[in-house]
């Protein structure tokens, strides 16, 4: 059986470039704080040794970067694709699961919805958090996942 996956989507945190629509309100930097304590507040919580944590990241020139330790350095990493999110999503479901992804902006996100999503997975092909403005903060899947599931997504 394969180990768990959790995969989390993270933007390298660079002025102007995260949280653009509070950046209008908020301005850049504030933006740029709210980010990076939001993306610490995940990655710290969601480690735990029943599944591997792997983060996503983007762009993938700052693979290697910490961000002053916001990325942890012994926490596995891929570089996201380029593009869209569906083609991005549908690479990490295209291996063999359970595989569950979240993002960074989700601060009241705890260690339990992750455990409770790969619970979920051992007797249903996929779980989704939904969100109340018709998004979703986790997607998990018994991957991998039908070619073209992730075509067309708004």
């Amino acid at each position: 059986m394969v180990k768990p996956r959790l995969y989390i989507f993270a933007k390298a945190p660079l002025l102007g470039q995260v949280k653009t629509r509070l950046a209008r309100d908020i301005g850049a930097v504030q933006a740029k704080r709210v980010y990076c304590a939001m993306s610490g507040k995940i990655l710290r919580e969601m480690r735990d040794p029943r599944w591997d944590t792997i983060l996503y990241l983007t762009p993938s020139k700052f693979i290697n970067a910490d961000f002053g330790g916001l990325w942890p350095v012994d926490m596995p990493r891929l570089a996201q694709p380029e593009g869209d999110l569906s083609p991005r999503t549908a690479k990490l479901f295209a291996a063999k699961g359970p595989i569950i992804c979240i993002g960074t902006d989700t601060p009241t996100m705890k260690k339990h919805h992750i455990a409770d999503g790969f619970k979920a997975l051992k007797s249903h092909r996929a779980v989704i958090g939904r969100s109340h403005d018709g998004g979703f903060w986790l997607l998990g899947l018994n991957a991998p996942a039908p070619k073209g599931v992730f075509a067309n997504i708004r």
